[in-house]
């Protein structure tokens, strides 16, 4: 475990998007525009017209992930996550009607509907980076460089 504590100046950013926008590649071009090298993402609704997942098959190392897509109108209750070193790793909730819901890891592709609004917590000169440890995933840690 990696905990990295950080005390420093913060920044809010607030994204509203719109119908037919592309909520990673959004987030994406957010975090490019306002220099969002590293921050949390805090909050996170809206709506989705198609939604772009993944998910872990099992619990070995190496992982082997699961993609799926869901076309249906669907309600983005949750989308949260950690932005390390200019790279958004997120992960999202979604319902449909009154009895289904899904999560999983965002991936591209996924349209909006009507609308996504997502606040970021920009961790100025915080320094974080995601490391491989040999064949397993690359993990959180303090960037010393």
């Amino acid at each position: 475990m990696n905990v990295i504590p950080y005390k420093g100046d913060f920044e809010l950013i607030t994204i509203g998007m719109g119908p037919g926008e592309m909520l990673l590649e959004g987030i994406q071009e957010a975090i490019k525009q306002h220099d969002i090298k590293n921050g949390v993402v805090i909050s996170g609704i809206g709506t989705f017209k198609t939604c772009r997942m993944h998910y872990i098959m099992h619990t070995d190392i190496p992982s082997d992930n699961a993609f799926y897509t869901l076309e249906k109108p669907l309600e983005l209750t949750s989308v949260s996550g950690i932005i390390a070193n200019y790279e958004p790793h997120l992960h999202i909730t979604v319902t449909c009607g009154e009895n289904e819901a899904y999560g999983g890891h965002l991936e591209p592709g996924s349209e909006l509907a009507y609308l996504a609004e997502i606040v970021i917590l920009k961790c100025n000169e915080h320094k974080l980076i995601r490391k491989k440890d040999g064949v397993g995933p690359s993990l959180l840690q303090a960037d010393t460089d």
